[in-house]
C-alpha cells in the first residue's frame, strides 16, 4: 500500500480527499503546516477542528507546532498581488521535505478541495516541490467534493472558516464592501 502525505489546511477540508485517497488504497497521514492562517486564535480554530476530524476518522496526523507567521508575511511582503503563489509554496515545500524525511510514496493537499484556491497555481508549486524533494505529487481533482465538506463538516460538527485563512484574505471577507456609484 502506497504512503501519501496529505498537507491539511483545516477539518473540513479534509473530509472529502481522506476518504478518496482511502478508497483508493492509499495509506494516508496527515500534515498540519499552516504559517499563513491569522490571527492566532484562527490557527487554533483550525488546528482544533482537524484533531477532531482526526479522532472521528481515525487520521494519523503530524502537526508542525511552530506556528510562526512572520515566516509566511516574510514570503508574501512586496509581492501581495502573488501572495497566494508564494503561501502554497511555502506550505508544499514544507510538505514535501517531511514526505522525503518520513519516505513517503506521495504527497497532496487538501486545497485542491476548494472551488476558491487557484487550482493552477497549487499544482504549479507541488510540481515544483516534488521535483525539488524528488517525492511525486498525488494529483487529484478534489473539487467535485467542495460541497460535500460543507455538509461532512456540519455533521461532525467541525469548526468552519469564513476565509482563506491569511489576513488579506480575512479583509478582503469582511471589508465593507464599497457601494457602487451610478453615473
Amino acid at each position: 500500500m502506497s504512503k501519501v502525505l496529505l498537507h491539511i489546511c483545516c477539518g473540513p477540508c479534509a473530509t472529502y480527499p481522506v476518504p478518496v485517497l482511502r478508497e483508493k488504497g492509499y495509506q494516508v497521514t496527515g500534515f498540519f503546516y499552516n504559517p499563513n492562517i491569522h490571527p492566532f486564535t484562527e490557527y487554533n480554530n483550525r488546528k482544533a477542528s482537524l484533531e477532531k476530524f482526526a479522532e472521528i476518522s481515525d487520521l494519523n496526523v503530524i502537526y508542525e507546532n511552530d506556528y510562526d507567521p512572520a515566516s509566511y508575511f516574510q514570503n508574501v511582503s512586496f509581492r501581495e498581488n502573488n501572495r497566494c503563489f508564494y503561501c502554497y509554496t511555502m506550505r508544499l515545500e514544507q510538505t514535501a521535505r517531511y514526505a522525503r524525511k518520513g519516505k513517503f510514496d506521495y504527497f497532496t493537499t487538501t486545497l485542491l478541495v476548494s472551488k476558491y484556491q487557484k487550482h493552477e497555481m497549487i499544482i504549479e508549486a507541488a510540481e515544483a516541490m516534488a521535483a525539488k524533494y524528488e517525492v511525486p505529487f498525488l494529483y487529484f481533482d478534489f473539487r467535485e467534493g467542495f460541497r460535500e465538506t460543507g455538509v461532512r463538516a456540519k455533521e461532525m460538527e467541525l469548526y468552519r472558516q469564513q476565509y482563506c485563512g491569511c489576513l488579506y484574505s480575512e479583509y478582503e471577507r469582511y471589508r465593507p464592501k464599497q457601494k457602487k456609484v451610478k453615473g
